[in-house]
């Protein structure tokens, strides 16, 4: 069978690959592939079968590669292909399982900082802080991070992202209640607190797992210039465990040596850094039997 590929729309002209992808898309074509669109907004405000309406009936087992989904939206997608003969091959529960932390944080337990979380939806307040004393309690003192289940406002880092005493729970109510408003509609799953670990400043590795193996070991698209040689002895296991076909981790060096893993992702949401080339890619994603 063809390599296939569901990519996002140009939202300004409907016969094309976003341009975002326009490479990726390429790469694909040029491996002999097939690729079709889907538009993003259209998911984004639930109209799935306009979303899906360029892609032809019947094209079988293919990936998705776009810009981010909630697993809901994922879910619905991937329920209305399957009506007309396309299957995802990334289920939706295995979408749900790599995009959130929830889902994944326990199959990566010592690898990654301990982290704790809360179910919220948009605009809701974080908590008070009897509720919020409860959630901290299992983290230890000192410094934490506070995002939701995909993202952080990394960007926003003092007001709505870096918690200098996690013990400190007025302060921690402020700083999450900022990052649920700047997420607004935007906001996934709900709250999370991470313990802090300061890492070594030289930039991530984003690594690529196809079928529990090492496809690709690239830069984090925040350090494209990076080259990085990280040590996957530890984490692959643990990728094997969490069991999903196409995922990405992001790892970064503590400053004691230690590689961590920062974040899990699926893969057909993962941002895959410029200075990458696509092929590298494409050309170890599975074709169907």
């Amino acid at each position: 069978m063809t390599l296939t590929v569901l990519f996002c729309v140009d939202p300004l002209h409907p016969r094309r690959v976003d341009p975002h992808f326009s490479r990726e898309a390429a790469a694909v074509r040029d491996h002999y592939g097939e690729t079709a669109l889907v538009d993003h907004d259209a998911l984004r405000r639930g109209d799935v079968e306009d979303a899906i309406g360029a892609v032809p009936s019947g094209l079988g087992p293919v990936w998705y590669r776009g810009w981010m989904l909630s697993a809901e939206e994922y879910a619905a997608m991937a329920a209305a292909l399957k009506q007309r003969g396309t299957i995802l091959l990334t289920h939706p529960d295995d979408y749900r399982r790599a995009h959130e932390l929830p889902g994944w944080h326990e199959t990566f337990a010592g690898l990654t900082p301990h982290s704790v979380w809360r179910p919220l939806g948009t605009g809701q307040d974080p908590g008070d802080l009897g509720e919020l004393a409860e959630l901290v309690r299992p983290l230890r003192g000192g410094p934490a991070v506070v995002k939701d289940y995909v993202k952080s406002c990394k960007h926003e880092w003092e007001e709505a992202c870096f918690v200098p005493d996690v013990k400190n729970l007025a302060q921690l109510h402020d700083i999450a209640s900022k990052m649920v408003a700047l997420r607004d509609d935007h906001l996934a799953g709900g709250l999370v607190v991470r313990e802090f670990e300061e890492y070594d400043g030289d930039g991530e590795a984003r690594v690529w797992w196809v079928d529990g193996e090492p496809a690709l070991v690239g830069p984090h698209p925040d350090s494209p210039s990076v080259e990085p040689d990280p040590d996957l002895d530890s984490v692959a296991p643990a990728v094997r465990a969490l069991g999903c076909r196409f995922i990405t981790t992001d790892l970064a060096r503590r400053a004691d040596g230690v590689w961590r893993v920062v974040e899990v992702g699926d893969g057909q949401v993962s941002d895959l850094p410029s200075s990458v080339d696509a092929m590298d890619l494409y050309a170890h994603l599975p074709v169907p039997d």
